[in-house]
């Protein structure tokens, strides 16, 4: 699974990195991020979570390998 998030798109609401904070931070600018080396959501069950949760649709979740 690969995990990205939209900078282009993310409104910084942050909930991400509270629905998984050990895939998802927050930037310098307060944008959503993924956390280095976490990148294929390493089995978090959060991730979906977070995913769902986002109120832009930034994060996307490719699960093909």
């Amino acid at each position: 699974m690969k995990i990205q998030v939209d900078t282009d798109r993310c409104v910084g609401a942050g909930l991400c990195a509270l629905a998984a904070p050990g895939v998802f931070t927050q930037d310098d600018d307060g944008l959503g991020a993924v956390l280095p080396g976490r990148e294929d959501g390493a089995g978090d069950p959060h991730v979906r979570d977070a995913v769902r949760g986002c109120p832009v649709q930034a994060i996307s979740l490719n699960e093909s390998r």
